[in-house]
């Protein structure tokens, strides 16, 4: 099975109070295979790093299951 893992932009009222509450008015959320995990990240770095994570975690899974 293959898993998709991307980065999205949120924008307007749908970025979280909390973010909002700092004057975010953009975040980054990570997607595995379109639903949303994990929290809302304020700079697309972070999102990238937690998107990266979470392919190594997945490669590790499949790697496991080829051996």
């Amino acid at each position: 099975m293959q898993c998709r893992v991307d980065v999205a932009a949120v924008i307007g009222s749908a970025v979280p109070a909390g973010l909002r509450a700092r004057g975010q008015r953009v975040c980054w959320v990570v997607l595995l295979n379109g639903e949303p995990r994990g929290a809302a990240f304020a700079s697309r770095d972070e999102a990238e790093e937690c998107r990266a994570a979470w392919l190594a975690q997945l490669n590790a899974g499949l790697e496991g299951h080829l051996h």
